[in-house]
């Protein structure tokens, strides 16, 4: 049986990979991963719209892995829409990195619980098999922040280098174009990357439920029998 020690640095750790579950459950499923202002770029040149004017011509703009929205402001006030990226405008997208970025994060969700469950084992009893001991769960760990820091990353890389955020506000627009001012990474993401740092607090945990503390023991003092306790 492990000690006591060991016991809340393994159940605090198995804590913490299941809130990585969550957490990365609630970011896939939510549509804030970014948003912005786009510029109705064909609106504005048509009217020739001077810096006062511009704002007539500004929406806005979110989305997350599967779904969003926008606001379209082409002078004639807003017009809201909303699409889906699946199965349409993922062929208008890096189909092969969006894809890749929902590859990531289910791998990192199923290793975040099978952390999450060779952590209970390591708080109940010592297991007689290495990888199912602290090395394993080190292991998963590292498994599942890589692969959301992974995940976290091709994100980026798709809004900065394949421009992400102009191609989805251009979908099915045959007469205007639009230009992004503004982008903002939101709450979904930082989920995501907090998700990630609660798997290298494990790896931090894990590697403390190692250590060895020294045992400080009392000495018993010995009873000594004097002439007066025997009169007594």
């Amino acid at each position: 049986m492990p000690n006591c020690f060991k016991k809340t640095s393994f159940a605090l750790a198995a804590a913490l990979s299941f809130v990585s579950f969550l957490l990365i459950v609630i970011a896939m499923g939510t549509q804030k991963w970014m948003t912005g202002k786009i510029l109705c770029k064909t609106g504005a040149d048509l009217v020739n719209a001077t810096d006062p004017e511009l704002v007539k011509f500004i929406g806005d703009i979110y989305y997350g892995l599967f779904r969003g929205g926008k606001i379209r402001q082409c002078g004639l006030g807003g017009r809201r829409s909303k699409f889906t990226i699946f199965p349409h405008l993922v062929k208008k997208l890096n189909a092969g990195l969006h894809v890749m970025i929902l590859i990531f994060l289910c791998a990192a969700i199923s290793f975040a619980l099978v952390s999450f469950g060779f952590c209970i084992l390591n708080a109940i009893k010592v297991p007689y098999r290495a990888i199912k001991g602290p090395a394993g769960i080190c292991l998963w760990n590292l498994l599942a922040g890589g692969f959301t820091a992974l995940a976290v990353t091709s994100f980026i890389a798709a809004v900065k280098l394949h421009r992400l955020t102009e191609r989805i506000a251009n979908f099915q627009e045959n007469v205007f174009q639009f230009v992004i001012l503004k982008e903002q990474y939101e709450s979904s993401i930082w989920l995501c990357v907090a998700s990630a740092t609660s798997h290298v607090v494990n790896l931090l945990l894990i590697a403390i439920s190692g250590v060895r503390f020294p045992e400080f023991k009392t000495k018993t003092e010995e009873a000594t029998v004097t002439a007066e306790d025997i009169m007594y």
